[in-house]
């Protein structure tokens, strides 16, 4: 609880938002390197994962669009580890009532989306190279669509899975209820990003995918959207 003392009340002020989102993610930074509790199991997930593609795959010769679809996986079942305790985290430590105090419902959603997309997107960076250095045939030709999509793909699933976390927060059964909840609201970001990945596989030119970007930063700006104005209710609830 007093990790979270030493941020600042809020006010309407954009400047004392960001600092005060920018306090929020700092603490779940510092918490996050003391425990290392989503780091390890994101890592711990990444490389069990890979390891087991690699076995399965073995000396056969799979078609590059598998080898995206995989990797996909991959990121979206590791995510999947390590982001649900965004909010659990709070409830078990019981910080929720003294972060209700000192923060508006819509500084600490951006504070935890922070947060979730830097855990996520270091992750993705940490899967890919450790997917291409493993995996010989999977290999990308057009790199400016690749990263991103790398970087769309991780703050649509950083936005998505912000929301689903603080839901499941306050549910019983929470391991069970996210990989549940987020699969249908993530299965068309999934379709897109591994379209747009096999698009960069094949070497595609870059307006080839303009199509793909342009849905994603659609489905980001949505979630976001509908975010903010449901997270007033589950978070005070």
């Amino acid at each position: 609880m007093s990790e979270c003392i030493s941020m600042p009340s809020i006010d309407r002020s954009s400047a004392q938002w960001f600092t005060a989102a920018a306090a929020i993610f700092r603490k779940d930074w510092q918490s996050e390197l003391r425990t290392r509790y989503a780091i390890s199991a994101l890592i711990m997930f990444v490389v069990s994962t890979i390891a087991i593609v690699i076995f399965a795959i073995g000396s056969e010769s799979i078609p590059s669009d598998v080898l995206t679809g995989m990797l996909w996986v991959i990121i979206f079942f590791s995510s999947m580890s390590g982001l649900s305790r965004t909010f659990v985290a709070e409830e078990e430590r019981g910080t929720v009532l003294t972060l209700q105090l000192l923060a508006s419902p819509s500084v600490v959603l951006g504070g935890k989306l922070a947060f979730n997309f830097v855990l996520v997107l270091s992750l993705n960076i940490f899967a890919v190279a450790l997917y291409s250095l493993l995996v010989s045939e999977f290999l990308i030709v057009t790199l400016s669509i690749f990263w991103i999509t790398i970087l769309l793909g991780s703050m649509g699933l950083a936005a998505a899975a912000t929301i689903i976390a603080a839901i499941i927060a306050k549910a019983n059964t929470k391991g069970t209820l996210f990989p549940v909840l987020s699969l249908p609201i993530l299965l068309p970001l999934l379709v897109v990003v591994i379209n747009a990945t096999r698009l960069a596989g094949e070497g595609a030119p870059f307006e080839d995918a303009v199509r793909e970007f342009q849905f994603l930063i659609a489905y980001i700006v949505v979630v976001v959207t509908v975010s903010q104005l449901l997270f007033d209710y589950i978070w005070t609830d």
